[in-house]
């Protein structure tokens, strides 16, 4: 059927005011704010640009400038100009269980002419729940997922509310690393037929990839990339060269910055830094042959959140360092490493300024994006002062 000039007109305005509505739900945007902050080597400028997050977990930039984020409790939403929209529509269930909900968001590589992303997070099933991973397709108006599939679920489920994880890096392949726990089950990070306590890598299809130690043995999960850790919430690739790094919790002590390699086991719960909740020390020590030991480790805890590797224009000094989200202590650090990669100084930033930083991403611009873990979490974005002294 041939639609008239006016039936067009009323489906591109009627298509206009959804767009618009799905924006006026949201908060009135707060006034921006600009805090200074010195730093070793340069000085730094904090904007918020949106408050009124309700415990986002995740942001990725959009090629249009908008900012995708999660939030814990089973909501996607896109941010632009300091608003807020409304919910988007085709996010798969979640299980909101203790740490579990909706968790990372990551874009495929192609995403500005494809629109597909992926979603990790907590899924009901037989036993109790376990961390997923979905993909879709963002809408052209970003209003709903589309095409919404599930391309992996772990797989022993249980009813604890810990340690899901989980962070995804995408290869230059396209495939996907994502960490997942030990569900608070310390045991089962030393089973190679558990994906618990793990760094896993599929195919954006769900099938294991090709380079896993297990695939067509009968020695471990044919998905399984390296195991031993406890609880790997951050996980990112290094564009320069393609190193896979890990940020994890460790439990009074021993949280770890981790080069995850196929095969390889990172000790937890047997070896490890720190000591058990309990006081208790570990099995093994803080280190023993046939386990990996850490690049990197804090006693006491910081509770670490997302990792990024910084290769920016907007701060030279920092290239190659890695950046680290922290919970505890509501803080940045910020890590040194020389030409081969290890770790010589930290610098921790806004310590107590913000609140628990949950996630940090590298924008396209060079400047650093933060979000504040809380039920009036913040969208933060850290850029270079142009203040002189």
């Amino acid at each position: 059927m041939r639609r008239g000039k006016s039936d067009l007109k009323g489906l591109v305005k009627g298509a206009a005011i959804a767009i618009l509505l799905a924006f006026a739900l949201s908060p009135a945007p707060s006034a921006a704010q600009t805090r200074e902050f010195p730093s070793k080597k340069v000085p730094l400028a904090v904007e918020t640009l949106v408050t009124g997050l309700k415990h986002p977990w995740s942001v990725e930039v959009l090629p249009d400038g908008g900012y995708l984020v999660s939030e814990k409790g089973g909501t996607l939403r896109l941010v632009r100009n300091g608003r807020i929209s409304a919910p988007i529509t085709g996010v798969p269930e979640v299980a909101t269980n203790g740490q579990g909900g909706l968790l990372d968001i990551a874009l495929a590589p192609d995403f500005a002419t494809s629109r597909r992303l992926y979603l990790t997070y907590s899924a009901r099933g037989d036993g109790g729940a376990g961390t997923a991973v979905a993909r879709a397709r963002l809408s052209d108006d970003g209003t709903a997922l589309e095409e919404t599939t599930r391309i992996f679920l772990m797989n022993r489920l249980s009813t604890r509310g810990e340690h899901f994880g989980s962070r995804i890096a995408i290869a230059k392949d396209g495939s996907l690393f994502f960490g997942i726990g030990d569900r608070g089950e310390g045991e089962r990070a030393q089973d190679p037929r558990d994906h618990a306590g793990a760094i896993l890598h599929i195919n954006p299809d769900g099938s294991p990839h090709a380079a896993n130690p297990f695939l067509g043995t009968s020695e471990g999960l044919a998905e399984i990339w390296s195991k031993g850790h406890r609880n790997p919430q951050g996980l990112t690739i290094d564009p320069k060269d393609g190193t896979l790094l890990s940020a994890e919790h460790g439990a009074r002590g021993g949280d770890e910055i981790n080069n995850p390699q196929p095969g390889r086991n990172y000790g937890w719960p047997l070896v490890s830094y720190g000591r058990h909740y309990s006081g208790a020390e570990f099995d093994l020590g803080s280190s023993a042959a046939g386990y990996e030991a850490p690049l990197y480790y804090w006693d006491p805890s910081i509770a670490p959140g997302a990792i990024a590797v910084y290769r920016g224009a907007m701060f030279p000094e920092w290239d190659g360092n890695l950046i680290v989200a922290a919970l505890k202590y509501r803080l940045v650090a910020r890590l040194e490493r020389d030409e081969g990669g290890a770790i010589l100084s930290e610098e921790r930033l806004f310590g107590g300024e913000f609140g628990r930083i949950r996630d940090v991403v590298v924008a396209p611009d060079g400047a650093l994006l933060l979000l504040t873990d809380g039920a009036d979490g913040a969208l933060l974005r850290v850029s270079r002062s142009t203040t002189t002294n």
